[in-house]
């Protein structure tokens, strides 16, 4: 019997529909399962909304390749679809002579990874870009900038809606088993719980994807990573902007810093920090005002007291621990787990908005490529 669907995505965030507007690109008849009532609830909500350039991911690495191919992508895709962005671009900043080698080593990395345009600037230059700021010296990437999320993730799903996908909203995933002969039998729920067959299966579901990938029958427990919660908070300014561009400090362990951005709407917003977490929690401790107004004050002495208030929390899929070294993205295709046209996503967290478009690609690629190997083997 024929399937109901050639492919189905667990997951309407910015990577679940990438993945899916990339399939359906390519002419199959595409299903998204999204548990929430709208798209775009998780990960991709609550985020900085940064485009970033691609400056600081290993060299061959997943994050680097598609942070670069995936920021080249974004922008056009966001000017042909009319969603809102602001090329602002970046100054990562060295405060102290201490911190030169580390500004030195993303500058050298960057340029490893094709990224575009840095310049190196002494501290001078880099405080006539932006008075007010404190450096000694920048890093400054012209292809970084801020975006429409939510705008995005609308204009793919009318791309796939106007390709002939279907977006099931409110509908959570419930499981999966292999079909003899090919594809999947998958259960869905929602108010009108549904059984029906895809020929194959992309998990995308952010901070879940461990608990999808448990429900697939046969996936190996033992390729399931362990899940850790790494949490940021956000504190907005009042009063005017300070600076026109993204200013962030080196990066730190596990994540690139508490960093500062003029959103779209022209308000200053500082954040992510970082901390684990065990449950998923978005609420802001007020008191971590103090904190914020340390390290900012660092590369903006002039932040006055009191202009800073809670804004917003956000978590991220990590796929290690405090002190761990960070992994790469996991695109699982069959070849790690055995399951044919199934592949599972594990650990996207930054810069995976900024990279969506190129996941998709590739997930679509990895699937078409497994799809002929099969054909031509047939079991």
């Amino acid at each position: 019997m024929s399937p109901d669907f050639d492919a189905c995505v667990v997951g309407a965030g910015a990577v679940g529909l990438a993945c899916a507007y990339a399939l359906a690109k390519r002419g199959l008849a595409v299903v998204v399962l999204e548990k929430e009532a709208a798209i775009g609830q998780g990960v991709s909500s609550r985020n900085s909304e940064v485009i970033h350039g691609g400056l600081y991911y290993p060299t061959g690495s997943l994050r680097a390749e598609l942070c670069v191919a995936g920021r080249r992508a974004l922008y056009p895709f966001l000017e042909a679809h009319k969603v809102a962005y602001r090329k602002c671009g970046k100054l990562v900043v060295a405060t102290a002579p201490e911190e030169l080698s580390r500004l030195e080593a993303v500058a050298a990395q960057a340029q490893a990874n094709g990224v575009e345009g840095l310049t190196m600037l002494g501290g001078a230059a880099a405080m006539a870009l932006e008075p007010g700021l404190r450096a000694v010296a920048a890093v400054l990437s012209p292809e970084s900038g801020v975006f429409d999320s939510h705008g995005y993730m609308l204009a793919l799903a009318g791309e796939i809606e106007g390709l002939g996908g279907a977006i099931a909203r409110a509908t959570p995933f419930l499981g999966a088993r292999p079909r003899e002969g090919g594809g999947f039998e998958i259960r869905a729920g929602g108010a009108a719980p549904i059984v029906f067959a895809a020929q194959l299966l992309v998990t995308a579901p952010g901070l879940a994807a461990q608990a999808v990938a448990a429900l697939i029958e046969g996936f190996p427990r033992g390729r399931i990573p362990a899940r850790h919660l790494g949490k940021g908070v956000y504190f907005r300014l009042s009063g005017k902007a300070p600076f026109e561009r993204l200013v962030y400090p080196p990066p730190i362990p596990g994540a690139l810093g508490t960093h500062y951005r003029k959103d779209l709407g022209g308000q200053a917003v500082f954040g992510p920090d970082l901390a684990y977490v065990e449950s998923e929690d978005y609420s802001v401790d007020p008191a971590r005002a103090d904190a914020f107004y340390r390290y900012v004050r660092r590369f903006w002495p002039g932040l006055p007291d009191g202009a800073l208030s809670p804004d917003y929390a956000g978590l991220r899929p990590k796929l290690h621990g405090p002190g761990e070294p960070q992994p790469d993205f996991r695109i699982d295709t069959p070849e790690a787990h055995g399951l044919a046209g199934l592949v599972t996503l594990f650990g996207i967290e930054s810069p995976g908005l900024t990279a969506s478009l190129a996941i998709g690609e590739a997930v679509a690629a990895r699937l078409g490529e497994a799809q002929e190997e099969r054909w031509a083997h047939p079991p």
